[in-house]
């Protein structure tokens, strides 16, 4: 089982993440944690994400897909829980 979560910000995407991961035994993937991690960790993704960033600037639907992408590998046969994600009708396409 796969869950998409869409909402606008504060309207509980996260809470209720929380509660499939922990009664289903699902992974959680968010699209924050991906950035923020990718950042972190920097990665091609993370680093052009970050110039965009720093400048208030939406980051291009191209490096948001690379990173949920990357997310996904792995997670063949696995339930997940992908929480912000998509945002706009070119990352759903």
């Amino acid at each position: 089982m796969n869950i998409l979560l869409f909402g606008p910000p504060g309207s509980g995407k996260g809470t209720q993440s929380v509660l499939l991961v922990e009664q289903h035994g699902m992974k959680h993937i968010s699209t924050g944690d991906l950035f923020r991690n990718a950042i972190k960790r920097s990665t091609s993704l993370g680093l052009e994400a970050k110039k965009y960033m720093d400048q208030g600037q939406l980051v291009p639907d191209t490096i948001v897909v690379g990173m949920v992408e990357e997310a996904f590998e792995g997670l063949k046969g696995k339930s997940f829980v992908l929480d912000g994600f998509p945002r706009t009708v070119p990352q759903a396409e």
